[in-house]
């Protein structure tokens, strides 16, 4: 038997977040704080006043050169055409069998400078797949995965905050937009109005050597609004309330961006990888859709956990699932077959043994 065990890696802020007594878990090879007060409380201070999340796992990758604009339409499935400087486009990149590679987000610089934000467990994996086709476009790519930090300002009270420490206009931004200037401080800093939380707010990419002072100086500035440190766990619950997918759980290699309701960032204008495939879950259907549910039973579905008929036939998977802070009840994401993805159907979650009772929802959940 190996006892090799894999070395868990820290963000820059690793220390911090242990200082401040936070409940460190590993998550995509990193040592990760899940909860510092609560997941609760964490929760409902990012929808009603302000939260820092430590998100600097995630994957940055540069991409440079005249064809940067051809490459990024073929590898990801939304329109790359229609971004202009300073805007920033979700989107997935499939694979060449209709599954999805990963979903990220696309900022654009200028015409020949895009960065590229991957989740984290997929950086190697997302890095492989471009890599393969970079040169045929002769385009450049560069992983500041390693050398970036990235905290996600998040809730209402988050411009109040981050206004104080640029001269950047924050409250004029556009949602999914980017500036990039001086901030804390430190010269080119991108502030972009993203988040995956649904609660508004920024992330603030930065190299790792300005970490700390960074992480200081906004706490600094939100001190007397309140502002605390959020970890993962409220991450989770917050975007499972807008139904935000999570990659490995709700996506991944083997479902297709037409099953996962990701049709709106699948754009059949133009050529990209395996998009006839793809179009022809659009123009035929699917046999299983990602539904939103709530419990009418009580008892918390669990990502895993098996959808089932009155018959107690497995009829789908959930795909994530929680007690929702803001509206006290518990739903959840699965896979099921078409014929039920309405709102309204009823279904049952095998919870331990027992078949309890759910309901097709409209997705997202909560609605501010």
């Amino acid at each position: 038997m190996s006892t090799e065990t894999t070395e868990l890696r820290s963000t820059a802020l690793s220390h911090i977040h242990i200082g401040l007594g936070a409940k460190m878990v590993p998550f995509a090879g990193y040592n990760m704080p899940v909860q510092y007060s609560g997941l609760i409380d964490e929760h409902h201070c990012v929808r009603q006043n302000v939260g820092v999340f430590d998100v600097s796992h995630m994957g940055e990758f540069w991409v440079r050169g005249e064809r940067a604009l051809d490459f990024l339409q073929y590898m990801t499935s939304n329109d790359v055409s229609k971004l202009y400087d300073g805007k920033v486009q979700y989107s997935c990149m499939p694979n060449d069998k209709g599954g999805i590679v990963d979903d990220l987000l696309v900022y654009k610089v200028n015409d020949t400078t895009y960065l590229l934000v991957v989740n984290a467990s997929n950086i190697e994996k997302d890095w492989n797949w471009l890599s393969a086709k970079a040169a045929e476009y002769g385009v450049e790519m560069e992983d500041r995965s390693d050398a970036t930090s990235l905290l996600a300002i998040q809730g209402p009270n988050a411009t109040a905050v981050l206004q104080k420490l640029t001269s950047m206009e924050l409250g004029s931004m556009e949602y999914y937009t980017f500036q990039m200037g001086t901030f804390a401080g430190f010269e080119n800093i991108i502030v972009s109005t993203t988040g995956y939380t649904g609660a508004g707010g920024y992330e603030v990419y930065f190299p790792n050597e300005c970490a700390e002072e960074i992480w200081n100086k906004i706490f600094e500035a939100g001190k007397e609004l309140g502002i605390k440190p959020i970890g993962l766990g409220a991450r989770d619950t917050l975007r499972l309330e807008m139904g935000f997918c999570l990659y490995g759980n709700d996506i991944d290699d083997t479902t297709s961006p037409i099953e996962a309701g990701l049709g709106w960032i699948t754009k059949f204008t133009k050529t990209f990888m395996n998009g006839d495939y793809i179009k022809g879950h659009k123009e035929n259907g699917t046999a299983r859709r990602l539904v939103g549910f709530e419990m009418i039973d009580k008892g918390i579905p669990r990502h895993g956990y098996e959808i089932v008929d009155a018959n107690q036939n497995v009829i789908g998977v959930v795909t994530s699932g929680t007690q929702s802070p803001s509206l006290n009840k518990a739903i959840g994401m699965g896979y099921v077959p078409t014929a039920l993805a309405k709102p309204g159907n009823e279904i049952f979650i095998s919870v331990r043994g027992k078949a309890l009772k759910a309901i097709t929802t409209s997705i997202p959940f909560y609605k501010a």
